[in-house]
């Protein structure tokens, strides 16, 4: 969030009064951009063919690949002072179960470098080591016209990685044959060594006032890697831009920017742009007809640029490569760090999903109520105010679980206290809001304010916790809360400090019921260069902020995150809700898109950026609905909840300058439409949550692409208006104003069933469908079985016990299947097996519930009373009037029922009534 401070002393505002107007509107001259960057301009001046490195002393060691890499002009002409700048570099190459190869290259320790490189910690999974496969012998190939030999590596049954010595090239191939992906074909590899300064040489670089000494010069690396068999590639979030990522450089592309990965706060961000936003995952995955579906993943905290390379970009390289594949070419660019690259095969969209998340993690557990809506505003200005924008929500019949306090809520922006004039009672507001099931969330941000009487600054002063500047001395910086100092939360026993004050004990006023919201975690500094951090500042063993920027984030989301689960002894799943973003960040909590505008384009924009970070294992994300600054119209504000209703974070916010917004605020008929949009997300609560576990077991995203569903389907791999939930909803956004007309693709060969209608629409084509203010378009996939909530309660902590409805939607072979998990939505007993999860199989006229849960002797146990009340059938050929429930052999009704209870559409839907079959159990319920 952003706004000008409110600060008595006006020794702050002068000084912040140049600094800020970066944050007071969009300004593209307040940011660096490629040419104003040096690596970055360096690395886009090269030349393809300017590597020269050579791979020699190719062993194995440790079960891994090794080899030294040769500047191969030092061999032909030793030059005393060339071999003094430019060393051998340490390659290795290390193989995963499920075919994922690893790459690190390195400077040589042995070499005595100034200092040791950073590599980033505690994002790889710590038993994703024991996933090694131990290599035993390796074969060697001449490939093409190549004078020597290459090193070629079994990777996976089909697959293989090859190391290619002269020139140094490494990719992978299906076994002995196409390509799948390549680093360094076209010979753009560069690694800046670290070394001694010269006499003479200048390494400051200065921007906007600020001066960045650089005490270790140049250290950039950049290297081309090649996708083949691509048609489009996809991921390295955040931006506002096309899911389909579009070429930055090539003939008829001028003046372009990189695609920049460096975290920011960017207020009032504007879309259809490569600039970065608050995150950064150096993740890319391509997408073709022909190959299918392959990634690329650096593993790099630096500031980072990256082009997609138009065709035609190299015509005069004199290179060649495969010319039966298609390909797309991409050049990335780092300020510093190692190589620490993974290349992932695929095939299938799920499986780089997938073999990425087994790296990184995959999605946390949410608790059951973050699924449901949250309702939030900069700010809810007192208890009173709480207390009636939670009575307007009974009085007007619309579900909410969360309200939301932000930084005015804290006795003068210090965190984790209130402010007692306006929150006299914190633990009886919270208590009130407890008893109808619903929870509170406060923000608490990086900066601490620099007060001596402030308890987490006296205590983060005196441990010397807090992050330095380049003098050595606590880093200070302005953001809210005036004089801050920012915590060296890369060090583990900082990150354990900070989790401790989130216990009842420290953070006073809070209690179980509360949970946590990290803004301004990039980190924002509105008096640093971009207003963020100096990247010379000094974190633990002298690591420079330049080499760790864009993980800074996550190591805060991480702490706070274990704050949460320490409070409750480990019993209870945390929430916490991010702005900064890095790989990982999906085993800590949810994402929000940061500071959105009530446009209709940032509607459009919000969702190829939550297919973005969904494709990059970040599933818990959203926008804020209604833009977070401006006044949106009630029709845009309208549209925002029907969309978001479907976002996998389903919250409304806005900015302290906005008019009020809640939902009753816009005449009755727009009230009635979002309530309607809101009870619609509560009705598929639970086939979100299913969705959700299948994020965490499987990394596969909850909002998908429509190509991970249809992947052979051309007319999916840029489209990115509409989107699947699982693989059984599709929905189509409305993102204009007065629209009457939308046109829908429905890929496939099946049917589709529009949700509220019922309405059958045949698959692999687009429709013009007629539309109304009253809904946007979405559609069950046939073939496939939704399990629903359909009595409407105040929170989703109130519907636990309610029955549920299966929507049966019959495909061609008039079959169906669909998943139902279920487990007590707080507690991480999951974990040793305490659910429940069924299949539910519509074939041969007869619905079988079979039990996916394992039972080991042992295990934790979970049990419900809930039944099914309701089985809607759509499609349904034929015309029976009864069903017959085994093992009981009672017998159940059909007729016609509504399709949505509470709508004003008759009994249209052919339904099983009350076959009051618990969901716990193995049955089978024939039609007669």
């Amino acid at each position: 969030m952003k706004t000008q401070m409110r600060n008595p002393t006006l020794l702050l505002l002068l000084l912040l009064s140049s600094q800020l107007c970066s944050v007071l509107s969009w300004k593209k001259d307040e940011f660096r951009n490629c040419n104003q960057t040096p690596f970055c301009k360096r690395a886009r001046a090269r030349k393809p063919s300017s590597s020269s490195l050579i791979a020699q002393d190719v062993a194995i060691f440790d079960g891994e690949l090794t080899a030294k890499l040769f500047p191969e002009k030092t061999q032909e002409n030793p030059d005393e002072q060339d071999q003094d700048r430019i060393k051998a570099l340490v390659l290795t190459l290390s193989v995963y179960q499920d075919g994922i190869l690893r790459l690190k290259i390195d400077e040589d320790p042995k070499l005595d470098p100034p200092k040791k490189r950073f590599e980033v910690p505690d994002v790889i999974l710590p038993e994703f080591s024991n996933k090694k496969l131990w290599l035993q012998k390796l074969s060697t190939e001449t490939i093409g016209g190549d004078a020597g030999t290459s090193t070629i590596v079994y990777l996976l049954d089909g697959y293989e990685a090859v190391l290619r010595h002269d020139p140094f090239e490494v990719y992978v191939r299906e076994k002995g044959g196409n390509r799948v992906i390549s680093l360094n074909s076209h010979g753009l590899f560069e690694f800046e060594q670290l070394r001694v300064k010269r006499d003479g040489e200048e390494w400051e670089e200065r921007f906007k006032g600020h001066t960045d000494r650089r005490p270790y010069g140049p250290q950039s690396i950049s290297f081309d890697v090649s996708f083949y068999g691509a048609d489009h590639v996809y991921g390295i979030p955040e931006r506002a831009t096309s899911f389909a990522l579009k070429p930055t450089r090539g003939p008829g592309i001028e003046d372009s920017e990189p695609y920049r990965l460096f975290n920011l706060d960017v207020f009032e961000y504007i879309h259809e742009s490569p600039f970065g936003l608050y995150g950064s995952i150096p993740l890319m995955i391509s997408h073709g007809k022909s190959r299918g579906t392959s990634g690329f993943f650096w593993l790099n905290a630096a500031e980072m640029q990256i082009d997609v390379l138009g065709s035609g970009w190299d015509a005069e390289s004199g290179i060649s490569l495969p010319s039966s594949q298609s390909r797309i070419d991409t050049l990335w660019m780092s300020e510093a760090g190692i190589v620490d690259a993974f290349f992932f095969v695929g095939p299938g969209p799920k499986d780089v999903v997938r073999q990425y998340t087994s790296v990184t993690g995959t999605p946390a557990m949410p608790q059951l109520f973050a699924l449901a809506y949250h309702q939030c505003r900069w700010n809810y200005r007192d208890e009173e105010d709480v207390e009636q924008v939670d009575s307007k929500f009974d009085e007007h019949d619309i579900p909410y679980d969360v309200l939301w306090l932000d930084i005015e809520h804290t006795d003068g922006k210090r965190y984790l206290t209130w402010d007692r004039m306006l929150f006299p009672h914190p633990e009886e507001m919270q208590r009130k809001l407890a008893a109808k099931g619903r929870h509170m969330v406060t923000i608490v941000d990086p900066h601490i304010k620099r007060d001596d009487s402030y308890f987490l600054h006296k205590e983060a002063t005196e441990k010397r916790y807090y992050v330095r500047d380049a003098t050595g001395k606590d880093y200070d910086g302005w953001c809210w809360s005036g004089s801050s100092s920012y915590l060296d939360v890369l060090r583990p026993e900082v990150r354990s400090w900070w989790a401790e004050k989130f216990s009842l004990e420290n953070y006073v006023g809070s209690t179980p019921s509360l949970y946590i919201w990290n803004d301004m975690n990039e980190p924002s500094v509105f008096n640093g260069p971009e207003v963020t951090m100096p990247r010379d500042a000094l974190h633990q063993e002298d690591a420079e902020h330049r080499e760790l920027h864009n993980a800074y984030g996550y190591y805060f989301h991480m702490a706070t995150a274990d704050g949460l689960v320490k409070r409750g002894d480990g019993r209870d799943r945390p929430f916490v809700l991010s702005r900064a973003v890095f790989a990982g960040s999906q085993r800590y909590g949810a994402i929000w898109t940061g500071d959105n505008t009530a446009e209709w384009d940032h509607l459009r924009v919000s969702v190829p950026m939550i297919l973005t970070l969904g494709l990059t294992g970040i599933s818990f994300s959203g926008a804020d609905v209604g833009g977070f600054f401006g006044n949106p119209e009630p029709e845009l504000l309208v549209r925002w909840y029907q969309l978001g209703a479907y976002y996998p974070f389903f919250r409304g916010h806005a900015h302290h300058d906005t008019k009020r917004r809640e939902p009753w605020l816009f005449g009755d008929r727009n009230t009635e439409r979002i309530r309607e949009a809101i009870h619609i997300r509560y009705m598929l609560l639970p086939y979100f949550y299913t969705l959700f576990r299948e994020a965490n077991t499987s990394g596969v995203p909850v909002v998908r692409p429509l190509w991970m569903e249809f992947p052979s389907e051309e007319a999916t791999f840029s489209n990115d208006e509409a989107f699947m939930i699982g693989s059984s909803l599709l929905v189509q956004g409305i993102y204009t104003e007065h629209a009457r007309h939308a046109s829908v693709y429905l890929p496939g060969k099946e049917s589709w069933y529009e949700v509220k209608t019922g309405v059958a629409y045949k698959g692999g084509r687009t429709h013009k469908l007629d539309v109304n203010e009253e809904s946007v378009p979405a559609f069950q996939r046939a073939g496939t079985i939704i399990p629903r909530k359909d009595r409407f309660r105040r929170s989703s902590t109130q519907m636990v016990n309610d029955p549920y409805t299966l929507v049966i939607a019959l495909n061609s072979s008039q079959a169906a299947e669909g998943e139902l998990y279920v487990d007590d939505g707080r507690s991480f007993e999951f974990q040793q097996g305490a659910y429940i999860h069924r299949r539910f199989v519509f074939s041969d006229g007869k619905l079988t519930s079979l039990n996916l849960a394992p039972t080991p002797p042992g295990q934790a146990q979970f049990s419900s009373e809930c039944v099914i009340e309701r089985i809607i059938l759509q499609g349904l050929s034929t015309g029976q009037k009864s069903a017959l429930i085994e093992p009981e052999n009672q017998k159940a009704e059909i007729e016609k029922g509504p399709l949505l209870l509470h709508s004003r559409q008759g009994p249209t839907a052919i339904t099983i009534r009350k076959p009051n079959v618990r969901i716990v159990d193995d049955w089978v319920i024939k039609l007669l």
